[in-house]
């Protein structure tokens, strides 16, 4: 009588509560709630629970990996004791193109099931009450982390459990349509710079392909920006892939999982390296090549931005000094029209040319699998060395110790012929080896885009780039208005050019002051010691035109002075230039007020983890923009208060030498050099990126607003 009181009770009690009650949440920019599949629970049973994000239009979500940038949903669970919940299980994801970057995620609704299982010693009639912890990082331009506490009303009965009528059919379609696997054999095989996946079995027998994509979990092992090609065969596909960072370590990855996707179905697959499947491929060329970010942006924007970029490159720092060799030339021939216009064309095909000529390296060797960015060229010692003794021989040169493309009579009026148009060629190639580090507003997302494109494409990119650098003096050249304002030429001319001398020595002091960051104090001694030969042999090459002009003998002090020289270069450029000092590289620059360390993934990882803001400062040496940012925006007693005051973790990323983890870091963002400013809110999500032209105040705010995010 008793027990069948005790039933009578528990089903009077099941009848008037509510079954899988919850309550949504609006956090932002997406509602959450917890739904279920069933009505209720029986002891020792489990039933599904979905986390529901109805996401705002134009709004995404992300993936377990969320490919180039993002972050997973998360779900922490507080349950009753006993009460366990397993993993969640993910939809195929679909592609979520920003920008250079591919990310992976959903958009307007998604489930994200999740097992949940009842003791057995829980009791009929009671109504349990799960409770989940959800985070989110929500993006469209911008990216906004949200979270909410959820909770959901479960009762525990006996017997068959009824299905939820509004969310038991949804969920069983997302559980049907999960990625699962479906005995596909898969294989993988580094083939030069592309990475081969080939995967076989009876599900791609006489399927359509064409819409095949794989994503993988280790958001490491393929670049995601790049395009897939497929190739289909008898019995399935193979899919050419580019390798990401995890390729480029000692030890490379020897299996790879993930989902491969055919439209509307999905698949799990676990692949190794070794030999392909037969009947992977054969039956033609590729059929298409899917994915890749090339929508997001576009070749005709990104050519606009490089142009753009290109433009305000010239206003840069890092250019003041070449484009004084500039303006010397072009007052020198202010009131010849036809000169002035062949000076203007060849600067130009020399600024076109060194473009080109730096992207074709730097496209070839990115194919080829190295880890290189913009800028790549004063990330080597040697040629840091040789370029500071280049900036002097043309500062003396321009100081008059000896003439180069005229007669020390004919000083700026004789440079219309052969040799003023090489040297036009020179000075166009000499500005853009130096400017190419640098980086200015529009540059940094089109050089990301063409990074990650084709070579046409990245070539043609590079080209915007190089006419919208060479556009202002080349142009100014075609443009009489302006050149009649210029006085005319005189001895004025020669106190002028030595006085653009100046700039070039300041050039040449940076770069040294660059070699010694890179390669310790033990470089200072070795490139002083080749400047000294360098001036002494340029000082005889002097004498020698001197005395060429009087009608004397120049053989020896020509020869000698030649021979210097060629010494100097040698011992600049001979590449045995050891690391820096421990101490040396760890040390600040002296004048900042804001304690750092060297960025690892692992410091960024734990500082976020400690609930720290972090500022994050991707940086070099050779980069003229970092270090005015540094000095105008990064090192005043404001910033440091506010380090101080927020708790902020300051990491620098020194890029001044190569470093494969710095490169890859670049590239995850979109960038393909330096300067970056990432600020890491407190509270998790992604990175804030600030502007590449700093301010104190600017600073100071963006340190203040990732406090309270």
């Amino acid at each position: 009588m008793t027990r069948l009181l005790a039933k009578l009770l528990a089903a009077f009690a099941l009848v008037w509560a509510l079954p899988a009650a919850a309550q949504p949440v609006d956090t932002g920019h997406l509602v959450a709630e917890l739904v279920a599949r069933d009505q209720s629970i029986a002891p020792g049973a489990t039933t599904y629970v979905a986390l529901r994000q109805k996401i705002d239009k134009g709004w995404h979500t992300y993936w377990r990996n969320s490919g180039d940038s993002g972050e997973a949903t998360r779900i922490a669970w507080t349950l009753p004791g006993g009460w366990t919940a397993g993993e969640i299980v993910w939809p195929a994801p679909t592609r979520q193109p920003t920008g250079p970057l591919m990310n992976y995620g959903y958009k307007d609704e998604v489930l994200l099931p999740v097992a949940i299982t009842a003791p057995a010693s829980a009791k009929p009639g009671e109504i349990v009450n799960l409770k989940a912890h959800a985070t989110f990082l929500v993006c469209e331009e911008i990216c906004v982390p949200e979270e909410a506490e959820l909770t959901l009303a479960l009762p525990v009965a006996e017997g068959l459990a009824e299905p939820n009528p509004e969310w038991s059919g949804p969920i069983a379609k997302t559980l049907a349509n999960a990625p699962a696997p479906a005995g596909l054999n898969a294989a993988f095989s580094k083939q030069g710079p592309a990475l081969a996946l080939a995967v076989t079995g009876e599900a791609l027998k006489g399927a359509d392909l064409s819409e095949a994509y794989f994503f993988p979990f280790d958001s490491t092992v393929i670049d995601h920006a790049k395009p897939q090609a497929i190739e289909a065969g008898p019995d399935g596909l193979t899919l050419t892939l580019t390798p990401g960072y995890a390729f480029q370590q000692p030890q490379a990855p020897t299996a790879m999982a993930g989902v491969l996707t055919l439209g509307d179905r999905a698949y799990e697959i676990a692949a190794s390296e070794g030999a392909l499947p037969a009947g992977a491929s054969g039956l033609g060329p590729p059929a298409r090549a899917s994915g890749g970010a090339s929508g997001a942006l576009g070749l005709p924007m990104a050519a606009a931005f490089a142009f753009l970029g290109g433009l305000i490159l010239n206003l840069m720092p890092c250019v003041f000094p070449i484009l004084a060799m500039k303006a010397a030339s072009l007052a020198g021939h202010a009131h010849e029209r036809r000169a002035a216009r062949a000076q203007g064309l060849a600067f130009l095909v020399g600024v076109l040319a060194t473009f080109l000529a730096l992207a074709l390296l730097l496209v070839a060797v990115r194919a080829g699998g190295a880890a290189v960015g913009w800028g790549f060229q004063l990330q080597s010692p040697p040629v840091v060395a040789g370029l500071a003794l280049l900036m002097l021989a043309v500062a003396l040169n321009l100081s008059g110790v000896f003439e180069v493309g005229s007669s020390l009579q004919g000083v700026g009026t004789g440079l219309a012929g052969k040799r003023g148009l090489a040297g036009a060629f020179f000075t166009g190639a000499l500005a853009v080896i130096v400017a190419a580090p640098c980086t200015a507003p529009f540059m940094a997302p089109a050089l990301g885009w063409a990074l990650t494109q084709s070579a046409p494409a990245a070539l043609a990119v590079f080209l915007a780039l190089g006419l919208g650098f060479a556009a202002p003096f080349a142009l100014a050249a075609f443009v009489p208005g302006l050149l009649s304002r210029l006085p005319k030429p005189g001895p004025w001319m020669d106190g002028f050019k030595k006085l653009l001398a100046f700039p070039m020595y300041g050039a040449a002091a940076w770069l040294v002051w660059v070699l010694t960051l890179q390669a310790g104090d033990t470089a200072l001694a070795r490139i002083f010691m080749a400047a000294i030969v360098l001036a002494l042999g340029a000082w005889l090459l002097g004498v020698a035109q001197r005395r060429r002009a009087s009608g004397a003998t120049v053989i020896a002090p020509l020869a000698v002075g030649g021979v210097l020289a060629l010494v100097a270069a040698a011992a600049a450029v001979w590449p045995n230039y050891g690391e820096p000092a421990a101490a040396e590289a760890a040390s600040g620059d002296g004048k900042a007020n804001v304690p750092y360390e060297a960025y690892s993934p692992e410091k960024l990882a734990a500082a976020r983890a400690a609930g720290k803001p972090v500022f994050v400062n991707f940086t070099a040496a050779w980069c003229v923009t970092c270090q005015v940012n540094e000095r105008v925006a990064l090192t005043s007693q404001a910033v440091a208060d506010a380090f101080q005051q927020t708790g902020a973790v300051y990491l620098k990323a020194d890029w001044t030498r190569k470093d494969a983890v710095i490169e890859a870091e670049l590239a995850r963002h979109g960038r393909a050099g330096v300067p970056l400013y990432l600020v890491y809110g407190a509270q998790g999500g992604e990175g804030v990126i600030l502007p590449q032209i700093l301010t104190e105040g600017l600073v100071v705010r963006a340190l203040q607003d990732a406090q309270g995010r």
